[in-house]
Parts: structure tokens; sequence; C-alpha cells
């Protein structure tokens, strides 16, 4: 019997040689959306160019409006790129689609199931539409219903389910075919705390145990870090930035200082005289944050709050940290992930 779902510990990221095999490969991926009464068309995607190998979690991470969903939409034949190429499970995306649909799950941000069908019929419709047999379709639907633990709420409407309930119910919609690719857009949004967990083990356990694919598209820079063997940053349509966690953060040199200041002017102040404090390196501020690199962490807030206290600049926080996703996208994007995220709301 499966393992159920939190049963897993997170995997560790496999190396860049562990697999020559291409699940995913997109190249130069061109769209462009049209806007209407008389507004300029919307880039979604700019030359976006990525390669996910056979049994790893990649993942795609931006803000909203990165074009992170559009690149789920083109992979998955949803919708067809202006330019540029893609191969899903060795199908091109555009001249043969109905390979690709074959090959693949899909789970999209917002829930599928209709909400006057039970969790076992939505699963076992799904099971009929992909051509198993009555007997077929009802063993996959009650295995899969028993690994997300679904089991006795199997024969209610989903209208009584939970969020975290609703998502595990799509996961195995999802899977109902055997796909060898699956993607997950925004999987975890709106969960709770717990219900991020369980769903963070079992998409470690589908890559580990059952060497599927997972292409994950996230806002949470703590799930990719947590999840991703590997990962891209999309920011405006293109890749910004490829590599594994780690490696993206062993790239940026040093610690990351944060410095809270009371008002934009005084960040402003604090910036320019924090520049030219010997110790610290890569100064920028964004509203009332103040950020910069050191390769000498014990000993600089000291000497920040020093500097910034004969400058008569109030400090509301002062802390240093290792380098962290959000330090990566900073360096690469030139603006801060909270940020933009909360730009974008």
């Amino acid at each position: 019997m499966p393992n159920p779902i939190g049963s897993t510990t997170a995997r560790k990221p496999q190396s860049p040689s562990s697999s020559t095999h291409l699940a995913i490969e997109a190249t130069d991926l061109v769209k462009t959306y049209a806007t209407g009464r008389g507004k300029p068309p919307v880039q979604a995607l700019d030359g976006l160019s990525l390669t996910v190998r056979q049994g790893e979690v990649f993942g795609l991470l931006g803000p909203n409006g990165a074009g992170k969903s559009t690149t789920v939409k083109i992979l998955s034949t949803l919708t067809r790129p202006d330019d540029g190429r893609a191969v899903v499970a060795g199908h091109d995306v555009t001249s043969n689609p109905d390979a690709v649909r074959r090959a693949i799950g899909l789970i999209s941000q917002k829930s599928s199931s209709a909400p006057m069908m039970t969790g076992r019929e939505s699963v076992l419709l799904a099971a009929r539409i992909h051509g198993m047999s009555r007997s077929e379709a009802r063993y996959r639907a009650t295995e899969l219903l028993d690994r997300f633990e679904l089991t006795d709420a199997a024969d209610r409407l989903t209208k009584t389910y939970s969020g975290g309930m609703l998502r595990k119910l799509d996961i195995a919609v999802g899977l109902v075919a055997r796909p060898t690719v699956l993607f997950l857009d925004e999987p975890t949004t709106g969960l709770d705390p717990e219900a991020r967990t369980q769903m963070w083990d079992e998409i470690a356990r589908l890559a580990a145990v059952e060497q599927l694919t997972v292409l994950l598209t996230t806002h949470y820079l703590d799930e990719a870090d947590h999840l991703a063997d590997r990962l891209a940053i999309v920011d405006d349509g293109r890749l910004v930035v490829e590599g594994t966690p780690d490696e993206l953060k062993g790239r940026l040199n040093g610690d990351g200082v944060v410095v809270e200041v009371v008002d934009q002017t005084a960040a402003t102040i604090a910036a320019e005289r924090l520049s030219h404090l010997d110790g610290l390196i890569d100064v920028t501020h964004e509203g009332r944050v103040v950020r910069a690199r050191t390769r000498s962490a014990a000993g600089v807030i000291p000497s920040v709050l020093a500097s910034l206290d004969q400058a008569g600049v109030e400090v509301e926080s002062a802390t240093v940290s290792r380098p962290s996703l959000d330090d990566v996208y900073l360096h690469y994007a030139g603006r801060t992930f909270e940020v933009e995220e909360g730009a974008d709301r």
C-alpha cells in the first residue's frame, strides 16, 4: 500500500549530473496577450527558456504576473506560444499536443472539483475520462483516496471539504492516469501551515518514490527552498537565474544586513551613509528598509548602529542573516521579492 501523505521527509537536491534525460525542454518561449480597448498588449513571456530533468522537482519562482502560469499553460497545451518551442515527455506541445496530454497531470491554482459531486465521484469521473474500465476506475479511486487520507470523506460532497482536502483531491485527480510529468500551479495558496506541510511531504514523495517529474510554480520562497531540486526565478516573462537553492544562495558573497528605519527619508540618508561604511557592499534601500551584504558579520551591526546614530537616523531594527532566496531575487532582479509581491497586491 502506498505511504500515506505526510510520511516522508524533504528530499535532498540532486546533483546536476544525476539525470541526463529531459522531461521538459522549453526554448525562447514568447507569449503576448491582447488587452483590447486601445490598450497595449501584455508581454507574458519574452524569450523564456528552461529545462527540467526526469524525476526532479523544479520550482518556477516569481511574483504574480511574472509569467509562471503562462509557462505552465504552454507546457500543458492549454495555450500556444507565439514563438519558441517546447517539448514535454518527448512530445512537441504544438505539433503533438494529444501525446503531451496523455503524459501529464495538471493541477491549476483553483480547485477543479465540482461542489455537488463527492470526492469518490470526482476521481471516478477522471478515471473514466482517461479510458479506464469501471473496475479499474474503482480500484484507482480507492487507491488514491486512501493515499491522500480522504477515504473517510470520500462519499461527502466536495463543497463540504476544507481547502487542504480540496487540494489533496485535486492532486489525486491529476494522478489518475499515472502521468510522467505533473504540473502544480500554486498548489498551496490559501492553505494553513499544517496542510502546506502535508502537501510538501506528498510532493516530495511523488518525486522521490515514484520518480515523477514535478514542475511547481509558487510565490512562496520557503516552499521553493524546501522542495525544489532546482529552481528558476522568472521576472517580466524572462528567466532571471537558474540553479539549486543552495547554489543560488552560495553565489552571494557574505551575509545579508537588513536595517529598518523610521521612514523613507531616513532610509535614503541611511543608505547613503552605509554605502561609505567599511565592510558593507551592495547597499540598497526600498521603503523604510536598507539592505547590504557583509563579509564580517560579527562586528558589522555595532558599526552600522554607530554610523547611523552619528547621522541622526533612528533605527527600529537591524539584523544579520545567511543569504536567502529573497537576497538572490534582490541581487538578480534589483528588488526584493516581498516588495514585488506587495506591489502586485
